[in-house]
């Protein structure tokens, strides 16, 4: 629009005669003074109006309309500026001018207070694992182990994954039991996860909960409700029988050391009841007047183990030190090819609840083995012969007899012969007795 003759801005070119772009200046007039404000445009001078002050309606000055626009909309603004001033009896200068018109092109935004980037509860579980690696179990006086770290890990990611869906923010004051259910539902039907491994994240979660409790933080308490329990269910594993295991260690591996070592480190764990991480670390200095004394890894107990002659042979065989062990899923895999060629292929059926339906499948024994199957198949084995539960439960580390029932896989007609043989040595014993 032209200027009006009352209008204190002026717009000028830096260089009205250049053939090059040159910037549209703005001259501010008051009380015989003068300021110069950028605009922040340029101009071709040839598509510039002098008359107007403006851009000419040409078809080269692709930008005209933006320019004059905004040209517009800072005459109109100055002039405001310049007329609230002499209208507020302000002594006009051109500090205070200028103050005025910066803090209109150029306006100090407060910035947002920021919000935290995520709840409360995932930061503390974040920092929580960041120094698990340093902190020491109370209970064994031990660091924590790796594979529990990375347990947290895997739980924290799920919680997060959880939480992009979920409606409600997961945070100490919402872990509640209608989270409860909306998480065990997430983790049954959406990722499809079984019954035990659904159970392991709730745990997990709860080991969060408890610290956080313990450091004074106000967390909800519906986690300890017995509603909010942790689901399990017993897990469907098989044992090797006496003669399947005089079979793996009658079978010839001489050309192939590989599944010899691990033939040789199994049965070792089948004839002490120590898991993995304890049987692969089995040192000479262990055994003493044919026993075996070991602190075990993971719970940190004390037990003693009659050494049975297998594992004197195996500890013979290898100069007192058993072989050195490999990752255990990669055991595992040895283990199936191992049974598999060692002809272990009667039939089994495994049930596990997945995804919320129960799903029975149908295999060859050869696929269900692990290394976990070795001190299943000590529990059951020893059982079998006649052991009282309570003497086995001292190696296994089961706290009830209830517990190691379920642990341990034998059918009705097993149960029967495992009565029937104490009724035969007591009969021997000559504690029972007919008149």
């Amino acid at each position: 629009m032209p200027r009006t003759s009352n209008s204190p801005v002026t717009y000028l070119l830096r260089e009205p005669g250049s053939r090059k772009p040159t910037p549209i200046i703005c001259a501010v007039r008051f009380s015989n003074q003068r300021i110069n404000i950028g605009t922040g445009f340029k101009v071709m001078p040839a598509h510039w109006d002098n008359r107007k002050s403006r851009v000419k309606n040409v078809v080269d000055a692709t930008d005209k309309e933006q320019i004059n626009r905004y040209l517009d909309q800072t005459e109109e603004a100055i002039s405001r500026i310049v007329a609230d001033l002499k209208a507020s009896r302000v002594e006009l200068t051109k500090e205070t001018v200028k103050a005025r018109i910066d803090a209109y092109l150029k306006p100090v935004i407060e910035p947002a207070p920021e919000e935290p980037t995520e709840p409360a509860l995932f930061s503390f579980i974040a920092d929580f694992i960041e120094k698990s690696p340093t902190r020491v179990n109370v209970d064994t006086g031990k660091t924590i182990l790796y594979r529990t770290i990375q347990k947290y890990k895997t739980t924290l990611k799920v919680l997060h994954e959880f939480a992009s869906i979920y409606p409600r923010k997961i945070d100490f004051d919402t872990i509640d039991l209608d989270f409860y259910g909306a998480f065990t539902t997430y983790l049954t039907t959406t990722r499809g996860y079984t019954t035990n491994n659904v159970g392991k994240y709730l745990q997990t979660l709860k080991v969060f909960l408890n610290d956080a409790s313990s450091r004074g933080i106000n967390v909800r308490q519906d986690y300890r409700s017995r509603k909010f329990k942790v689901v399990k269910e017993d897990a469907d594993g098989v044992y090797l029988s006496e003669p399947e295991l005089r079979r793996l260690y009658e079978f010839d591996l001489h050309e192939q050391p590989r599944l010899e070592r691990v033939r040789d480190l199994f049965l070792v764990g089948c004839y002490t009841g120590l898991r993995f991480s304890d049987f692969t670390n089995l040192r000479p200095e262990n055994i003493k007047d044919g026993l075996i004394r070991i602190e075990q890894q993971k719970t940190s107990d004390k037990v003693v183990i009659p050494c049975h002659e297998v594992v004197t042979l195996m500890l013979e065989k290898y100069n007192g030190t058993l072989p050195r062990s490999i990752s255990n899923q990669k055991m595992n895999d040895y283990l199936k090819e191992l049974c598999r060629l060692a002809g272990i292929t009667s039939i089994e059926s495994k049930s596990q609840t997945k995804g919320g339906k129960r799903i029975t499948k149908t295999l060859e024994k050869w696929q269900m083995v692990s290394t976990h199957t070795a001190r299943r198949s000590f529990a059951t084995n020893m059982y079998l012969l006649g052991i009282p539960a309570m003497t086995i439960m001292q190696i296994t580390g089961h706290r009830t007899e209830k517990a190691f029932m379920r642990y341990i896989k034998l059918d009705r007609e097993q149960h029967a012969k495992v009565m029937a043989l104490h009724w035969q040595n007591g009969r021997k014993s000559g504690t029972f007795r007919i008149a």
